[in-house]
């Protein structure tokens, strides 16, 4: 009897091969429908994905400007040791999120919705690092209270000079505990919290509001034109070159011809009195 001689493992002839591929061809054209239609959608989700992704990056590069922009109008809040860079970066990733997360079926501009990210991101991250001594705090609390009273008593506001004595210190002093108190007291001025004005956003003449309060915009708009030009000259000039000339602090002091440093001191006690105004002129329409 003849032996059988077995196939080698692994060695294939023509026919092997061919009944393979027919196996296989079986096997594709048995699949569920269903399975197809998962790898179709796989893939779909897929190139939606890259394709959101492209669109988010494009929005990225080409809002960055935006958020140098609002950097610079909130700058002056700075004090070591946050740099205009940290800034910057927070700003960036609040863009970057904001790009992600926006939905373009929905009615809104995404340059409308990238401020607001972008601006909180910056305010966060200023807010963070906002660290006042608690004299500080208590005697800028003890200023409102004595401009509230001589208001009250006096019907106008008391001048630099007067303010300063009722607090039993130099002008300059209370320039500088204006300037340390700042960045956690006019946060506010940024729209941080709903108590007092956006007064930052009304001094750079651009709002996104809508027109439903463009009456109470205008009439804040006519109060504040009013304080600005009842400023002391160089606060005045501070303000206008800084909020509507868009100029740095240092651009602002070369224009003045004074050092940096007073002209953040100055801005501060004018942002001071601006805000004290328009809290008085807000309490009284109630």
């Amino acid at each position: 009897m003849a032996t059988e001689l077995k196939k080698p493992v692994g060695s294939l002839n023509e026919s092997d091969v061919k009944t393979a591929r027919l196996a296989q061809e079986f096997v594709n054209a048995a699949a569920p429908a269903q399975s197809q239609d998962h790898l179709k959608g796989t893939a779909m989700k897929a190139y939606n994905q890259h394709t959101k992704k492209a669109a988010a990056d494009k929005l990225v590069v080409d809002f960055l400007p935006l958020v140098h922009k609002i950097v610079h109008q909130i700058a002056s809040y700075l004090h070591p040791p946050l740099t205009r860079e940290d800034l910057v970066s927070a700003g960036t990733i609040g863009l970057i999120k904001a790009a992600r997360d926006f939905d373009s079926t929905k009615e809104a501009e995404f340059k409308t919705y990238a401020y607001i990210r972008v601006r909180g991101a910056v305010l966060d991250e200023l807010r963070s690092w906002s660290f006042t001594p608690s004299s500080i705090k208590k005697q800028f609390e003890q200023a409102q209270q004595l401009v509230r009273d001589y208001v009250e008593t006096n019907g106008v506001e008391p001048t630099d000079e007067q303010l300063a004595k009722m607090l039993g210190i130099t002008t300059d002093k209370m320039y500088r505990m204006f300037e340390t108190a700042r960045a956690r007291h006019f946060l506010s001025i940024h729209g941080i919290n709903e108590e007092a004005p956006a007064l930052g956003r009304s001094l750079m003449c651009k709002s996104t509001e809508n027109p439903g309060s463009r009456i109470e915009k205008q009439e804040l708009s006519a109060k504040l034109a009013e304080a600005i030009g009842q400023l002391p000259e160089k606060q005045k000039q501070i303000i206008l070159l800084y909020y509507h000339k868009e100029l740095t602090m240092k651009e602002a002091a070369m224009v003045l011809g004074v050092t940096e440093s007073r002209v953040s001191q100055l801005h501060a006690a004018a942002l001071f009195k601006l805000s004290t105004k328009l809290k008085l002129w807000d309490k009284s329409k109630t």
